[in-house]
Protein backbone atom coordinates (compact mmCIF):
# COMPACT_ATOMS: atom_id res chain seq x y z
CA UNK A 1 0.00 0.00 0.00
CA UNK A 2 1.65 3.78 -1.15
CA UNK A 3 1.88 6.55 1.23
CA UNK A 4 -1.16 7.83 -1.03
CA UNK A 5 -3.31 5.25 -0.56
CA UNK A 6 -3.19 5.14 3.83
CA UNK A 7 -3.55 8.87 3.88
CA UNK A 8 -6.68 8.50 1.99
CA UNK A 9 -7.61 5.13 3.74
CA UNK A 10 -7.15 6.96 6.90
CA UNK A 11 -9.66 10.30 5.65
CA UNK A 12 -12.12 8.38 4.71
CA UNK A 13 -11.96 6.05 8.46
CA UNK A 14 -12.38 9.59 10.00
CA UNK A 15 -15.20 10.62 7.89
CA UNK A 16 -16.90 7.39 8.59
CA UNK A 17 -16.91 7.29 12.09
CA UNK A 18 -18.84 10.13 12.77
CA UNK A 19 -21.37 9.37 10.36
CA UNK A 20 -21.57 6.11 12.47
CA UNK A 21 -21.41 7.53 15.43
CA UNK A 22 -24.48 10.17 14.52
CA UNK A 23 -26.23 6.61 13.26
CA UNK A 24 -25.77 5.11 16.91
CA UNK A 25 -27.12 8.37 18.51
CA UNK A 26 -30.28 8.52 16.39
CA UNK A 27 -30.87 5.44 17.15
CA UNK A 28 -30.93 5.92 20.74
CA UNK A 29 -31.99 9.54 21.31
CA UNK A 30 -35.34 10.17 22.46
CA UNK A 31 -38.45 10.62 20.61
CA UNK A 32 -39.34 14.45 20.68
CA UNK A 33 -43.42 14.98 21.04
CA UNK A 34 -44.71 18.71 21.21
CA UNK A 35 -47.69 19.36 23.16
CA UNK A 36 -48.66 23.31 21.85
CA UNK A 37 -51.91 23.60 24.07
CA UNK A 38 -53.60 27.09 26.09
CA UNK A 39 -51.71 27.57 29.12
CA UNK A 40 -53.33 31.24 29.00
CA UNK A 41 -55.80 33.47 27.56
CA UNK A 42 -59.05 31.91 26.66
CA UNK A 43 -58.47 28.24 26.63
CA UNK A 44 -55.84 28.47 29.70
CA UNK A 45 -58.47 26.68 31.98
CA UNK A 46 -57.96 23.35 29.85
CA UNK A 47 -54.02 23.83 28.84
CA UNK A 48 -52.24 22.21 32.44
CA UNK A 49 -54.39 19.38 32.53
CA UNK A 50 -53.87 18.40 28.70
CA UNK A 51 -50.61 18.57 29.22
CA UNK A 52 -50.96 16.83 32.76
CA UNK A 53 -52.85 13.83 30.29
CA UNK A 54 -49.81 13.90 27.21
CA UNK A 55 -47.11 13.74 30.57
CA UNK A 56 -49.03 10.71 32.13
CA UNK A 57 -48.76 8.63 29.01
CA UNK A 58 -45.49 9.21 27.68
CA UNK A 59 -44.56 8.26 31.37
CA UNK A 60 -46.58 5.02 30.85
CA UNK A 61 -45.03 4.06 27.64
CA UNK A 62 -41.55 4.97 29.28
CA UNK A 63 -41.55 2.74 32.17
CA UNK A 64 -42.64 0.16 29.81
CA UNK A 65 -39.68 0.46 27.43
CA UNK A 66 -40.48 3.24 25.66
CA UNK A 67 -40.91 2.82 21.42
CA UNK A 68 -38.92 0.98 19.34
CA UNK A 69 -36.65 0.96 22.25
CA UNK A 70 -36.74 5.11 22.60
CA UNK A 71 -37.51 6.95 25.26
CA UNK A 72 -40.52 9.46 24.35
CA UNK A 73 -39.35 13.25 25.34
CA UNK A 74 -42.57 15.93 25.37
CA UNK A 75 -41.76 19.47 24.73
CA UNK A 76 -44.65 21.78 25.65
CA UNK A 77 -44.93 25.30 24.78
CA UNK A 78 -48.12 27.77 25.58
CA UNK A 79 -50.13 28.98 22.55
CA UNK A 80 -51.58 31.46 24.95
CA UNK A 81 -55.16 30.94 23.19
CA UNK A 82 -53.20 33.26 20.35
CA UNK A 83 -52.18 32.82 16.81
CA UNK A 84 -48.96 34.24 16.38
CA UNK A 85 -48.01 33.82 19.81
CA UNK A 86 -48.77 29.76 18.60
CA UNK A 87 -47.05 30.26 15.82
CA UNK A 88 -44.14 31.55 17.49
CA UNK A 89 -44.19 28.54 19.79
CA UNK A 90 -44.53 26.01 16.78
CA UNK A 91 -41.63 27.58 15.37
CA UNK A 92 -39.84 27.06 18.32
CA UNK A 93 -41.44 23.02 18.86
CA UNK A 94 -40.17 22.28 14.74
CA UNK A 95 -36.75 24.32 14.27
CA UNK A 96 -35.03 24.10 17.71
CA UNK A 97 -36.89 21.12 19.68
CA UNK A 98 -37.45 19.04 16.14
CA UNK A 99 -40.40 17.64 17.41
CA UNK A 100 -41.93 14.52 15.60
CA UNK A 101 -45.97 15.63 15.86
CA UNK A 102 -47.49 18.86 17.56
CA UNK A 103 -50.12 17.87 19.91
CA UNK A 104 -53.86 19.41 21.28
CA UNK A 105 -53.56 22.96 19.61
CA UNK A 106 -57.02 24.09 20.98
CA UNK A 107 -58.29 27.29 19.34
CA UNK A 108 -59.50 26.73 15.69
CA UNK A 109 -57.29 30.58 15.15
CA UNK A 110 -54.28 28.85 16.47
CA UNK A 111 -54.35 25.52 14.88
CA UNK A 112 -55.12 27.28 11.45
CA UNK A 113 -52.30 29.33 11.67
CA UNK A 114 -50.02 26.94 12.69
CA UNK A 115 -51.27 24.16 10.51
CA UNK A 116 -48.84 25.04 7.36
CA UNK A 117 -45.49 25.54 9.51
CA UNK A 118 -46.32 21.56 10.21
CA UNK A 119 -47.17 20.55 6.42
CA UNK A 120 -44.56 22.53 4.57
CA UNK A 121 -41.87 20.40 7.39
CA UNK A 122 -43.84 17.06 7.16
CA UNK A 123 -44.49 17.37 11.05
CA UNK A 124 -48.02 15.74 12.22
CA UNK A 125 -50.41 18.01 13.84
CA UNK A 126 -53.19 16.32 16.29
CA UNK A 127 -55.31 18.66 17.26
CA UNK A 128 -58.94 19.54 19.51
CA UNK A 129 -59.93 22.26 17.46
CA UNK A 130 -63.73 22.17 16.07
CA UNK A 131 -63.50 24.51 12.86
CA UNK A 132 -64.60 22.89 9.62
CA UNK A 133 -61.97 24.96 7.29
CA UNK A 134 -59.20 23.21 9.46
CA UNK A 135 -58.93 20.25 7.08
CA UNK A 136 -60.47 21.77 4.42
CA UNK A 137 -56.64 23.14 4.42
CA UNK A 138 -54.11 21.52 1.59
CA UNK A 139 -52.63 20.04 4.74
CA UNK A 140 -51.80 16.47 2.92
CA UNK A 141 -52.44 14.57 5.12
CA UNK A 142 -50.62 16.04 7.88
CA UNK A 143 -53.79 16.68 10.25
CA UNK A 144 -55.55 14.49 12.84
CA UNK A 145 -58.78 15.82 14.41
CA UNK A 146 -60.17 13.89 17.49
CA UNK A 147 -62.53 17.13 17.97
CA UNK A 148 -65.96 16.38 15.80
CA UNK A 149 -65.65 19.21 13.33
CA UNK A 150 -67.82 22.72 14.06
CA UNK A 151 -70.64 20.87 10.81
CA UNK A 152 -70.91 17.43 12.98
CA UNK A 153 -71.24 19.73 16.16
CA UNK A 154 -73.65 22.06 15.60
CA UNK A 155 -75.98 19.40 13.49
CA UNK A 156 -76.27 18.07 16.89
CA UNK A 157 -76.50 21.14 18.61
CA UNK A 158 -79.03 22.40 16.14
CA UNK A 159 -81.41 19.49 15.95
CA UNK A 160 -81.27 19.81 20.36
CA UNK A 161 -82.17 22.92 19.93
CA UNK A 162 -85.07 22.65 17.51
CA UNK A 163 -86.16 19.63 19.48
CA UNK A 164 -86.63 21.98 22.31
CA UNK A 165 -89.36 23.88 20.78
CA UNK A 166 -87.20 26.97 19.83
CA UNK A 167 -88.11 29.10 16.56
CA UNK A 168 -86.13 32.37 16.59
CA UNK A 169 -82.84 31.74 17.10
CA UNK A 170 -80.10 34.61 17.54
CA UNK A 171 -76.00 33.86 18.00
CA UNK A 172 -73.96 35.93 19.79
CA UNK A 173 -70.79 35.08 18.62
CA UNK A 174 -66.56 35.97 18.60
CA UNK A 175 -65.11 36.57 15.32
CA UNK A 176 -63.24 33.27 14.95
CA UNK A 177 -63.42 30.44 12.23
CA UNK A 178 -65.37 28.52 14.13
CA UNK A 179 -68.09 30.99 14.73
CA UNK A 180 -68.62 31.41 11.34
CA UNK A 181 -69.17 27.33 10.77
CA UNK A 182 -71.11 27.02 13.31
CA UNK A 183 -73.35 30.00 12.37
CA UNK A 184 -73.90 28.69 8.63
CA UNK A 185 -74.35 25.37 9.91
CA UNK A 186 -77.26 26.08 12.58
CA UNK A 187 -78.83 28.10 9.38
CA UNK A 188 -78.61 24.88 7.29
CA UNK A 189 -80.93 22.77 10.35
CA UNK A 190 -82.91 25.29 11.32
CA UNK A 191 -84.25 26.76 8.27
CA UNK A 192 -86.06 23.83 6.77
CA UNK A 193 -88.06 23.23 10.12
CA UNK A 194 -89.31 26.88 9.88
CA UNK A 195 -87.15 28.67 12.64
CA UNK A 196 -84.75 31.73 11.78
CA UNK A 197 -81.82 32.36 12.74
CA UNK A 198 -79.81 35.96 13.03
CA UNK A 199 -76.32 37.05 14.38
CA UNK A 200 -74.38 39.28 15.83
CA UNK A 201 -69.99 38.65 15.82
CA UNK A 202 -68.83 40.72 19.13
CA UNK A 203 -65.16 42.30 19.39
CA UNK A 204 -63.74 40.43 22.42
CA UNK A 205 -61.29 42.88 22.80
CA UNK A 206 -64.50 45.25 24.51
CA UNK A 207 -65.21 44.94 28.71
CA UNK A 208 -69.16 45.27 27.32
CA UNK A 209 -71.23 43.41 24.98
CA UNK A 210 -74.48 45.53 25.51
CA UNK A 211 -74.60 47.10 22.10
CA UNK A 212 -74.78 43.66 20.85
CA UNK A 213 -76.76 42.49 23.05
CA UNK A 214 -79.45 45.12 22.65
CA UNK A 215 -79.08 43.96 19.23
CA UNK A 216 -80.33 40.88 19.23
CA UNK A 217 -83.04 40.90 21.83
CA UNK A 218 -84.71 43.53 19.06
CA UNK A 219 -84.66 40.08 17.04
CA UNK A 220 -87.27 38.67 20.18
CA UNK A 221 -85.82 35.60 19.93
CA UNK A 222 -86.98 32.84 21.99
CA UNK A 223 -83.50 31.31 21.89
CA UNK A 224 -80.08 32.43 22.19
CA UNK A 225 -76.88 30.60 21.53
CA UNK A 226 -73.54 31.94 23.10
CA UNK A 227 -70.81 30.73 20.72
CA UNK A 228 -67.81 32.40 23.17
CA UNK A 229 -64.87 31.63 25.30
CA UNK A 230 -65.74 31.73 29.14
CA UNK A 231 -64.31 35.40 29.88
CA UNK A 232 -66.79 36.64 27.68
CA UNK A 233 -69.38 34.11 28.22
CA UNK A 234 -69.25 35.43 31.67
CA UNK A 235 -69.75 39.05 30.56
CA UNK A 236 -72.66 37.91 28.48
CA UNK A 237 -74.65 36.30 30.84
CA UNK A 238 -74.28 38.74 33.18
CA UNK A 239 -75.55 41.57 30.98
CA UNK A 240 -78.35 39.30 29.51
CA UNK A 241 -79.39 38.92 33.13
CA UNK A 242 -79.69 42.72 33.86
CA UNK A 243 -81.47 43.16 30.46
CA UNK A 244 -84.05 40.60 31.98
CA UNK A 245 -84.00 38.07 29.29
CA UNK A 246 -85.98 34.91 30.34
CA UNK A 247 -85.85 32.89 27.05
CA UNK A 248 -83.33 29.82 26.20
CA UNK A 249 -79.81 29.91 26.52
CA UNK A 250 -77.56 27.77 24.97
CA UNK A 251 -73.66 27.39 24.51
CA UNK A 252 -70.95 25.07 24.13
CA UNK A 253 -69.05 23.53 27.20
CA UNK A 254 -65.88 24.68 26.84
CA UNK A 255 -66.95 27.99 27.77
CA UNK A 256 -69.66 26.88 30.69
CA UNK A 257 -67.33 25.23 32.64
CA UNK A 258 -67.64 24.40 36.34
CA UNK A 259 -65.58 26.93 37.39
CA UNK A 260 -68.34 29.34 35.36
CA UNK A 261 -71.07 28.45 37.41
CA UNK A 262 -68.98 29.07 40.43
CA UNK A 263 -67.90 32.39 39.39
CA UNK A 264 -71.23 33.67 38.87
CA UNK A 265 -74.81 33.85 40.57
CA UNK A 266 -76.89 31.05 40.45
CA UNK A 267 -79.66 32.89 39.32
CA UNK A 268 -77.52 34.24 36.23
CA UNK A 269 -76.82 30.81 34.72
CA UNK A 270 -80.20 29.61 35.78
CA UNK A 271 -81.30 27.28 32.50
CA UNK A 272 -78.03 27.62 30.61
CA UNK A 273 -78.06 24.43 28.09
CA UNK A 274 -74.33 23.24 26.99
CA UNK A 275 -73.18 20.56 24.46
CA UNK A 276 -69.99 18.96 24.50
CA UNK A 277 -68.59 15.98 22.80
CA UNK A 278 -68.95 13.34 25.36
CA UNK A 279 -65.62 11.33 26.01
CA UNK A 280 -66.56 7.07 26.03
CA UNK A 281 -67.06 7.02 29.64
CA UNK A 282 -67.69 2.84 29.90
CA UNK A 283 -63.90 3.25 28.57
CA UNK A 284 -60.76 1.63 30.35
CA UNK A 285 -58.92 4.68 28.82
CA UNK A 286 -61.13 6.61 30.35
CA UNK A 287 -60.69 5.36 33.51
CA UNK A 288 -57.40 6.43 33.22
CA UNK A 289 -57.75 9.82 32.70
CA UNK A 290 -60.34 9.90 35.67
CA UNK A 291 -57.20 9.36 38.06
CA UNK A 292 -55.65 11.76 36.34
CA UNK A 293 -57.57 14.49 36.01
CA UNK A 294 -60.29 13.94 38.12
CA UNK A 295 -63.86 12.28 38.30
CA UNK A 296 -65.10 14.73 35.52
CA UNK A 297 -62.65 15.11 32.67
CA UNK A 298 -63.09 17.68 30.06
CA UNK A 299 -63.02 16.39 26.56
CA UNK A 300 -59.75 17.87 25.60
CA UNK A 301 -58.00 15.93 28.06
CA UNK A 302 -59.23 12.73 26.94
CA UNK A 303 -58.32 13.49 23.28
CA UNK A 304 -54.90 14.43 24.21
CA UNK A 305 -54.42 11.14 26.34
CA UNK A 306 -55.54 10.11 22.41
CA UNK A 307 -53.25 11.95 20.39
CA UNK A 308 -50.01 10.96 22.41
CA UNK A 309 -51.17 7.10 22.46
CA UNK A 310 -51.73 7.66 18.50
CA UNK A 311 -48.50 8.78 17.54
CA UNK A 312 -46.62 6.52 19.72
CA UNK A 313 -48.73 3.30 18.11
CA UNK A 314 -47.95 5.00 14.37
CA UNK A 315 -43.75 5.18 15.43
CA UNK A 316 -44.19 1.69 16.31
CA UNK A 317 -45.98 0.29 13.31
CA UNK A 318 -44.02 2.74 11.00
CA UNK A 319 -40.59 1.82 12.44
CA UNK A 320 -39.80 5.64 12.31
CA UNK A 321 -40.29 8.52 14.17
CA UNK A 322 -39.98 10.95 11.36
CA UNK A 323 -43.43 13.12 11.20
CA UNK A 324 -43.50 11.31 7.47
CA UNK A 325 -43.75 8.21 8.95
CA UNK A 326 -46.42 9.00 11.72
CA UNK A 327 -48.23 10.57 8.82
CA UNK A 328 -48.40 7.41 6.99
CA UNK A 329 -49.61 4.86 9.78
CA UNK A 330 -51.65 7.03 11.97
CA UNK A 331 -54.76 5.45 10.38
CA UNK A 332 -53.60 1.73 10.30
CA UNK A 333 -53.32 1.68 13.97
CA UNK A 334 -56.90 2.01 14.42
CA UNK A 335 -57.55 -0.79 12.20
CA UNK A 336 -60.72 -2.38 12.47
CA UNK A 337 -59.93 -6.14 12.00
CA UNK A 338 -56.96 -5.57 14.88
CA UNK A 339 -56.49 -6.55 18.32
CA UNK A 340 -58.62 -3.96 20.32
CA UNK A 341 -56.46 -1.99 22.73
CA UNK A 342 -56.78 1.08 24.83
CA UNK A 343 -53.14 2.02 25.69
CA UNK A 344 -50.43 1.80 23.85
CA UNK A 345 -48.83 -0.32 25.26
CA UNK A 346 -50.91 -2.85 25.13
CA UNK A 347 -50.81 -1.86 21.36
CA UNK A 348 -46.77 -1.42 21.38
CA UNK A 349 -46.59 -6.06 22.45
CA UNK A 350 -48.97 -6.74 19.85
CA UNK A 351 -46.97 -4.44 16.83
CA UNK A 352 -43.43 -5.67 18.07
CA UNK A 353 -45.45 -9.67 17.69
CA UNK A 354 -46.37 -8.95 14.13
CA UNK A 355 -50.04 -8.08 14.59
CA UNK A 356 -52.12 -5.69 14.52
CA UNK A 357 -54.09 -3.58 16.52
CA UNK A 358 -57.26 -1.25 16.67
CA UNK A 359 -56.67 1.77 19.19
CA UNK A 360 -59.80 3.36 20.73
CA UNK A 361 -58.75 5.41 23.17
CA UNK A 362 -60.67 7.27 25.81
CA UNK A 363 -62.66 9.65 23.26
CA UNK A 364 -64.09 6.47 22.03
CA UNK A 365 -63.27 4.84 18.35
CA UNK A 366 -60.65 6.44 16.77
CA UNK A 367 -61.64 6.02 13.11
CA UNK A 368 -60.91 9.38 10.87
CA UNK A 369 -61.83 10.30 7.26
CA UNK A 370 -60.27 11.19 4.30
CA UNK A 371 -59.27 14.45 5.60
CA UNK A 372 -58.55 13.63 8.52
CA UNK A 373 -61.82 13.99 11.06
CA UNK A 374 -63.43 11.55 13.35
CA UNK A 375 -65.95 9.83 11.63
CA UNK A 376 -68.31 9.87 14.37
CA UNK A 377 -68.95 10.83 18.43
CA UNK A 378 -71.67 11.15 21.16
CA UNK A 379 -72.33 14.54 22.55
CA UNK A 380 -73.42 15.58 26.16
CA UNK A 381 -75.93 17.84 26.91
CA UNK A 382 -76.19 19.44 30.30
CA UNK A 383 -78.56 22.04 32.09
CA UNK A 384 -77.78 24.59 34.77
CA UNK A 385 -80.02 24.17 37.51
CA UNK A 386 -79.35 26.11 41.19
CA UNK A 387 -75.57 26.29 40.26
CA UNK A 388 -74.87 23.12 39.21
CA UNK A 389 -75.19 21.22 36.49
CA UNK A 390 -77.70 18.23 35.27
CA UNK A 391 -77.26 15.83 32.95
CA UNK A 392 -79.64 15.82 30.34
CA UNK A 393 -78.96 13.08 27.64
CA UNK A 394 -75.82 11.56 26.52
CA UNK A 395 -76.33 10.66 22.41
Amino acid sequence: MTLRTTRRAALLGAIAAPAILRTGLAQSAPIKLGTLTPQTGGGGPYGPLMIKMAQTVVGDINAAGGVLGRKIELVSEDDQTNPDAGVRAARKLIDVDRVSAIIGTWASGVTSAVAPLCWENKVMLFTVSGADSITKLPHQGYIIRTQPNSFLQTTRFGQHIAEAGAKRVFSLAAQTPFAVDVYTRLTEVMKPKGETVGQVIYDASKSTFRSEIDQALKAKPDALFLNAYTPDLTVLLRELFRAGYEGKKYTLAYAANAKLLESLPAEVVEGLVSMAPSPDIDSPAFKKVQSVVGADPDPYSCQVHDHVNLAALAIAKAGSDAGSAIHGAVRAVGNPAGTKVHRAVEGLKLLAAGKEVNFEGASGPCKFTGIGDIENCKFRFEVAEKGKYRLLSVS
